[in-house]
């Protein structure tokens, strides 16, 4: 799973793979604790993060959603996605 953006010790990852499930999602991981967040609007699908983390990546989801809704299109074809840019 590539990790297509970093920013404040959090990782963002997406799978590719016609095999991923749907909604359109992202996989986030800070220290070692994973949590799904949904691409349409941030709710968290699984796992957990602390409330900040969770706020910043959200922040960051809105900013990025054409960019992140592409890049789950690429990975539905079993393409690589591209680097998003992190949240400055």
């Amino acid at each position: 799973m590539p990790t297509i953006s970093m920013f404040f010790g959090i990782l963002i990852r997406m799978y590719y793979g016609p095999k991923e499930h749907n909604p359109p999602h992202i996989h986030a991981v800070y220290q070692g604790i994973e949590a799904v967040l949904q691409i349409s609007d941030g709710e968290i699908l699984n796992g957990e993060l602390p409330l900040k983390q969770i706020k910043l990546i959200q922040a960051w989801i809105e900013i990025h959603k054409d960019e992140l809704l592409a890049d789950w299109e690429l990975c539905q074809s079993g393409e690589q996605p591209f680097n998003i840019e992190p949240l400055k």
